[in-house]
């Protein structure tokens, strides 16, 4: 597996690694004795539209599809599909920014919409996510010569649009808030006040 590939499966683990504890949240919050933060709410969501929406989703569809795109017209209508699919995925992180802020404002009720909300993202992007790796990394990994993945390489590594400034210490610091407003067994924040 080329380097930049390996990129993109290593940042599928982290969103995947993100979903699943948001997902738990969700189902934690359903508990009507327990009252949510919704600073972790926020704070997962906040991550999932700066991470996966602005960094990684542009970073493939404009150097890996782009590529992908030019050098193999069997590859087309699945890059146009995945691209497609970066779009809905984004309007579906909207729709999850209204359903967390819907649910803080009607709290207690709400949980089992926000929990709906939030797998019918998950489920979504897992599909979209295991689409990429199991039918377009492996085409890519067939049609692209070396060149082409020196060049993607080279555009990944040279990812310094003002999003990619967001990558370091941002991304750490926003992952390291998550962990310490979810409590465990997702994080180290304090456990979830009684209702």
């Amino acid at each position: 597996m080329h380097k930049a590939a390996r990129v993109l499966h290593e940042e599928h683990l982290t969103i995947s690694a993100v979903l699943q504890a948001l997902q738990h949240l969700a189902r934690m919050a359903q508990d009507p004795r327990v009252k949510a933060d919704f600073k972790a709410f926020h704070a997962i969501i906040h991550y999932i539209d700066a991470f996966p929406e602005r960094l990684h989703h542009p970073k493939e569809d404009q150097v890996l599809f782009a590529r992908l795109w030019e050098r193999s017209v069997e590859a087309r209508p699945l890059v146009d599909k995945l691209k497609a699919e970066h779009v809905e995925g984004a309007r579906l992180v909207r729709d999850l920014e209204g359903a967390v802020r819907k649910y803080e404002e009607i709290w207690p009720r709400g949980a089992q919409d926000f929990a709906a909300a939030v797998k019918a993202y998950a489920d979504f992007h897992w599909r979209h996510m295991s689409c990429e790796e199991q039918e377009l990394l492996p085409l890519a990994e067939r049609v692209l010569g070396e060149e082409d993945w020196a060049a993607i390489e080279q555009a990944f590594a040279q990812n310094d649009d003002p999003i990619a400034d967001l990558r370091g210490q941002d991304f750490e610091q926003l992952y390291t808030r998550i962990l310490s407003l979810a409590p465990a067994p997702i994080g180290l924040g304090e456990p979830w006040k009684r209702a």
